[in-house]
């Protein structure tokens, strides 16, 4: 896509707004100005609901099961896939101006403005238009879904008459079973489904509706209820009445020049597998209630009261970069929205904000999100990771079923329950339980809480441990290896000692013996025994790390630097490689589809010398060629680690703007929350330096050209840590009562910083890299700022 063709929004450090309507990129837009709460998920469609591309309201892990089609079959493949539902549509509010129809393809549209207000939560839409018959009006809308109260989302919208009386109808509806897009032969979105819903029950009372359906394969139950307040200058009609899959409150009143009708909408949603009908129908009454007695008015301060403590320790501050500012703030945004009330349920590689991957769960999450989540919003990612504890049952069958001993978490899945048909890049990816183990870990080292690991969070650690274990062997020279494993780069599939996963199941089963050892009660219940945690631990220390003495370099994977090359120059104008190449041509050479090496780099670097990561940085940049939203985040990490901080600044470009510019073509179908999420770790990471090794927190700081300032804000054991950067020092200050006071390093050297003696200022040290900046595959350089 070129600049031109680029859907350019406004820049603005708070906001994200479209100037303009266009129809061109409604389906991007949709995605850009979703809303949710972890739990409610509302795409940006328009509030009278047409035109649309994608149709989207969702409830986080409501899904519906279909067949998982195989040519020839084999043993250990799942046969059932899981595909989250666009639930009942409660955004609809149809307006008519007289007997027309609002529509923005019709009448005059004089202006069309909608903003994402991301210090606020809520998107706002401001339209002066005229009816085909010529009465004009203005109308105003502000939407959010609530992260107070879970169950809740609200629209205020208001209609003002300008040049003439009118008489104004709105229809605010209830709409299940919505027709779907086509979807797409890209296996990356989501498969369609025709209408998953059955009516179960219903009900209506003055202005009040609810629809209960549930799912015709999985059998979950879900409902959904609107309110309404009505206020208008002079008499107004109210009506409401239901089918099956609809319900529809109708007000009408007359308007003359300069007078408004307002309308709030309260919308309530519930759902579970277990719980009666009469329950669900209670649940969603209640909310509503609820959000009428607190009003308008309560839910907006409620929205602001929370994201204001949110920002207050989670803010990143970009000076000389407005784009990459509004970009950071988008991302945290919308991190936070994907996981704050998601309570022990999955947080989605798209959040709740499109169909796309058919609403699974990946790595990503483990690897990407909860990272940010642990070190600004905790609650949040212990949520999360109670969530995969709550699944642990369903990744031991699937463990057994693979023969395996200990626990096999699926590679994408809602529930719990394996949902990759393609067994290569799915099942054999066993690295995800190591980064779910790491998750669970580092939970506990930034918070300084045990909680999770002694409710849950240790079994965890010991049924990946023993999944290890049975995967990995000791050769006759005592070396530990594992073999016929995916590791994050998807284009080299089953391969032996991948660095990454090698690396990564060494800490999960040093994490898991030491965590035996914090808790040796709850370990006795578990069945390990000293030997057992002894061979965990002989395995880490024997762990095979290939290192090819030729080239000074890591091979990604066993041999891996002796496969033939591939060509790059004939590859130009073929990306995603994927659907252009068979697999065949691509798990043999070497073409590298997102950071694998690098990931190693970045989260185990403690493994490498400084040396060995400016030597892999310079080989690996030049055969990776970013198929994957998961890879400029990575390699802005460590590109900026070994020195080339402008590389890393285009990187970490490329990661914020995935979808405010929709740099990948596919944000349509949703936003990558992986992405969003890795740009935070690009400047908190990346040019601050943050590690955590070992439970030890440091930094070193950098400063990108063109960063005239980077500050951002991290929670540590509780407390909020301050990290400034500008060309003349870094100051660190912990804002938090005259007794705290944390120790961590800075640049390798031990300091303190406490909130009684006030800020610490430090030097910058400024890093110059070894080799010459690296080059990458013909056409996949990351384009400069």
């Amino acid at each position: 896509m070129s600049r031109r063709d680029e859907p350019l929004l406004d820049i603005e450090p708070w906001s994200v707004r479209e100037s303009a309507f266009d129809l061109d990129h409604i389906a991007h837009r949709e995605s850009i100005f979703a809303l949710s709460n972890g739990h409610i998920g509302l795409r940006g469609n328009l509030d009278e609901g047409e035109p649309y591309a994608i149709p989207g309201t969702y409830l986080n892990s409501f899904y519906e099961q279909r067949p998982l089609p195989y040519a020839e079959a084999g043993y250990g493949y799942p046969e059932q896939g899981q595909t989250i539902v666009d639930v009942t549509n409660g955004k609809i509010i149809r307006l008519f101006v007289d007997d027309e129809a609002f529509d923005v393809r019709y009448g005059t549209l004089h202006s069309h403005r909608r903003a994402l207000d991301m210090s606020e939560g809520v998107l706002t839409r401001d339209v002066d238009w005229s009816s085909p018959a010529g009465p004009r009006v203005r109308i105003s809308s502000t939407r959010l879904v609530s992260f107070a109260h879970r169950a809740v989302a609200a629209i205020e919208y208001i209609v003002e008459a300008l040049d003439q009386p009118v008489r104004i109808t709105l229809q605010s509806g209830l709409v299940a079973n919505e027709d779907q897009p086509v979807r797409s032969g890209d296996p990356r979105v989501a498969a369609a489904l025709e209408r998953p819903l059955v009516a179960v029950d219903g009900e209506t009372d003055a202005v009040r509706a609810l629809l209960i359906h549930r799912t015709r394969v999985s059998g979950l139950v879900m409902a959904a209820g609107m309110d309404h307040d009505v206020e208008a200058p002079g008499r107004v009609d109210c009506d409401t009445d239901r089918h099956d899959d609809w319900a529809r409150t109708t007000i009408v009143t007359e308007l003359v020049a300069g007078q408004r009708l307002r309308l709030v909408k309260y919308l309530g949603y519930a759902w579970s597998s277990t719980r009666s009908t009469p329950a669900l129908r209670d649940q969603v009454s209640a909310a509503l209630t609820g959000a009428r007695y607190g009003g308008w008015t309560g839910l907006r301060a409620s929205q602001r009261d929370y994201l204001d403590e949110f920002w207050d320790a989670a803010d990143v501050e970009v000076d000389g970069d407005p784009a990459l500012q509004q970009a950071i703030r988008f991302g945290l945004f919308h991190v936070l929205q994907a996981g704050a009330r998601a309570e022990r349920r999955a947080i989605a590689a798209k959040g709740l904000t499109g169909p796309g991957y058919d609403g699974h769960a990946f790595w990503d999450t483990e690897g990407f999100v909860l990272p940010l989540l642990t070190y600004t919003r905790p609650e949040a990612a212990a949520d999360a990771l109670r969530w995969r504890a709550a699944t642990l049952d369903l990744a031991c069958e699937r463990a057994a079923t693979l023969g395996l001993p200990g626990a096999a978490f699926p590679w994408r899945t809602i529930r719990g329950e394996e949902c990759s048909g393609y067994w290569p890049a799915g099942t054999a990816g066993f690295h995800v339980n190591a980064d779910i183990a790491d998750a669970v870990e580092r939970y506990r080292l930034v918070t300084g809480d045990d909680a999770l690991e002694r409710d849950g969070g240790l079994r965890i650690l010991v049924e990946t441990a023993r999944l290890w274990q049975g995967l990995g062997h000791h050769d006759r020279d005592g070396a530990w290896h594992v073999f016929g494993v995916t590791g994050p780069d998807e284009y080299s599939a089953v391969a032996d000692d991948n660095v990454f996963t090698n690396l990564m199941a060494a800490r999960n089963l040093r994490t898991a013996a030491e965590g035996c050892l914090r808790h040796p009660q709850v370990a006795s219940e578990l069945g390990v025994s000293d030997e057992e945690s002894a061979a965990w631990l002989a395995a880490a220390a024997a762990v095979h790390i290939p290192y090819d003495e030729r080239l000074g370099v890591h091979p990604q994977a066993d041999r891996f630097t002796t496969q033939d090359e591939w060509d790059f120059e004939g590859s130009v104008g073929r990306y995603p490689l994927l659907l252009h190449e068979p697999y065949v041509q691509l798990y043999r050479k070497q073409v590298i589809k997102q950071a694998d090496l690098m990931l190693a780099l970045h989260w185990c670097g403690d493994a490498f010398t400084d040396d060995e990561k400016a030597r892999n940085v310079d080989y690996y940049e030049r055969r990776t060629v970013r198929d994957s939203s998961l890879s400029a985040c990575t390699q802005a990490v460590v590109c900026a680690e070994v020195g080339h901080t402008d590389l890393a600044a285009d990187y970490a470009h490329e990661a914020a703007l995935i979808d405010l510019r929709d740099l990948h073509q596919n944000t349509r179908d949703g936003l990558h929350m992986a992405s969003l999420a890795g740009a935070w770790s690009t400047v908190v990471a990346g040019f601050g330096g943050l590690r955590d090794f070992g439970g030890v927190l440091s930094f070193a700081p950098q400063l990108p050209p063109g960063i005239e300032r980077l500050s951002f804000r991290i929670r540590w054991h509780g407390m909020r840590l301050q990290v400034e950067t500008r060309p003349d020092g870094v100051t660190y200050t912990l804002r938090d009562g005259p007794g705290a006071e944390l120790a961590f390093r800075h640049d390798g050297t031990d300091v303190v910083v406490s909130a009684a003696d006030g800020p610490l200022v430090l030097p910058l040290v400024v890093r110059r890299p070894q080799l010459s900046r690296p080059t990458q595959p013909a056409g996949r350089a990351p384009r400069p700022r």
